[in-house]
C-alpha cells in the first residue's frame, strides 16, 4: 500500500535530529514535490494527531521563521521546544539557521 503524502512527510520529519531544523520546501523537494511546501505546512498542522509523535517544531520556513507556531498548543511552545534542544531563537527566527539547517536531500 502506498503511503499518503502526509505519512511521507511525517516519516521524514521524524528523522530530523534534535537541535536541527529544516524547511517546508526542503521536505517537499526531497519527496519529489518541489512546489508543495504549503502541503507540507498543512501536514505539520495535522502533526499533533500523528502517532508516533512528530517533532513538528523542527520545521520552519525557508528563512528560519517559526511560521507554524500558532499550530501548537500555545504560541510559545514551538520556540520552547527548539530552545530545549539548544536552538537559539530571536524575534521568532532561528539563529544560525544555515548552520543548523538539515537538508534531507544531503543528509539522508
Amino acid at each position: 500500500m502506498e503511503q499518503s503524502f502526509y505519512d511521507q512527510v511525517f516519516e521524514l520529519v521524524r528523522l530530523i535530529p534534535k537541535g536541527r531544523v529544516t524547511s517546508y520546501g526542503a521536505i517537499a523537494k526531497s519527496l519529489g514535490s518541489g512546489g508543495s511546501a504549503r502541503m507540507v505546512g498543512y501536514a505539520m498542522a495535522n502533526a499533533p494527531q500523528a502517532h508516533p509523535p512528530i517533532p513538528a517544531h523542527r520545521v520552519v520556513n525557508s528563512s528560519g521563521l517559526l511560521t507554524g507556531k500558532f499550530h501548537f498548543a500555545t504560541p510559545d511552545l514551538m520556540q520552547e521546544l527548539l530552545e530545549a534542544e539548544g536552538v537559539r531563537i530571536k524575534n521568532d527566527k532561528v539563529q544560525n539557521f544555515k548552520v543548523l539547517f538539515w537538508d534531507p536531500l544531503i543528509e539522508l
